[in-house]
């Protein structure tokens, strides 16, 4: 199993206790703890603990719009891209809409050279409608939101493999000739022989059983879809229909989740993050928002002692989940939670 760590951004409130001039800087120390964070004692072989860290595509903050800072996705992967070494730098996710695709993947190479070949594409239909109306794109019903989310797939993956989308008549998007150099510094083998032409990785985001899936079946590398452990299994099963359907290799798809992370060494220490939880998301987002959100956290597969997270993981692992984006609260002022993490789950999970 490989990991990866979300990196606070502000969207879920999480840069609410910084000064405004120290965010860059916050934001930066945790990049640099994810680069270099070889777990040599922990991890066994000296292997590093982190394969990747991510931030989330969105404006506004969560659960509740506010006034406190959100930075932007892509302007962030290619700072993270100039000043790391090792992680690969990923977006859970991008929503297709916000950005033409053409565009896009012009932005995603420039960042995989920066990066010198480390960048991913999380890529997603997109469902904030507060955030779609409030930057002027309305809200298309969710068909034609996976209907751009189809096509601007397509046209993102011909501009990586040939510098050209060449000439694409969609419903949604029409593109003639839009050149894409340099090409990805990354390359990923396509058709039966396995040849391999500069490409982007691609996460597609969402557990949409008749189309969202159905496009992952077609040009995904990875998933990203719920992970408890019941649903897991069943989205997986969809998938693996689909990918029988268009003829894709289902076991060469990873298949990945998120999690919010709350994790001590004994119950007191879960139950005094949890009210650190319970209490600042009083403070951001009061009555019924703040409400759900701590029922969320409370309630999520990672929860517990390093012991009862390795036992959940491992449940995971064996219904095919190979890959864990974790997202630790406070992870500005308690580090100690992804240290531990890092020092007692990892381990146990890694190949």
């Amino acid at each position: 199993m490989r990991f990866g760590l979300f990196i606070p951004q502000g969207w879920r409130h999480s840069l609410t206790d910084v000064p405004p001039e120290q965010h860059w800087e916050t934001m930066l120390s945790l990049l640099h703890y994810a680069d270099n964070a070889a777990a040599g004692e922990a991890i066994p072989g000296g292997e590093f603990a982190w394969d990747s860290v991510w931030v989330y595509d969105h404006f506004h903050t969560v659960p509740v719009p506010s006034t406190e800072a959100t930075h932007e996705a892509w302007s962030l992967m290619a700072a993270f891209a100039a000043s790391s070494q090792r992680v690969k730098l990923g977006q859970m996710c991008t929503c297709m809409s916000y950005r033409q695709p053409t565009y896009l993947a012009k932005v995603a190479s420039t960042v995989d050279a920066i990066s010198g070949g480390r960048v991913q594409m999380g890529i997603g239909a997109g469902w904030y409608e507060h955030e779609w109306r409030a930057y002027g794109y309305g809200f298309p019903s969710a068909g034609e939101r996976l209907r751009a989310l189809d096509e601007g797939v397509q046209i993102m993956t011909a501009m990586w493999r040939t510098g050209s989308s060449g000439t694409f008549e969609g419903k949604r998007y029409q593109v003639d000739g839009a050149l894409c150099y340099p090409q990805p510094l990354q390359k990923l083998p396509v058709g039966e022989g396995g040849a391999e032409v500069p490409s982007i990785p691609l996460w597609i985001a969402g557990g949409g059983e008749r189309k969202t899936l159905r496009i992952a079946a077609r040009f995904a590398q990875y998933t990203n879809f719920a992970g408890d452990p019941e649903t897991f299994t069943h989205k997986s099963k969809i998938l693996e229909q689909h990918c029988a359907d268009v003829g894709t290799d289902f076991g060469a798809i990873t298949r990945s989740a998120d999690y919010n992370v709350v994790i001590g060494e004994n119950q007191a220490e879960v139950d005094d993050r949890m009210a650190w939880i319970e209490s600042h998301f009083g403070r951001y987002a009061p009555n019924d928002a703040g409400e759900r959100e701590v029922h969320n956290w409370r309630n999520g597969p990672l929860v517990g002692t390093p012991e009862q997270i390795v036992e959940t993981l491992q449940d995971l692992k064996s219904r095919g989940m190979t890959y864990a984006i974790t997202y630790f609260p406070n992870a500005v002022a308690d580090r100690d939670q992804i240290e531990l993490f890092q020092r007692k789950v990892i381990p146990e999970l890694q190949d």
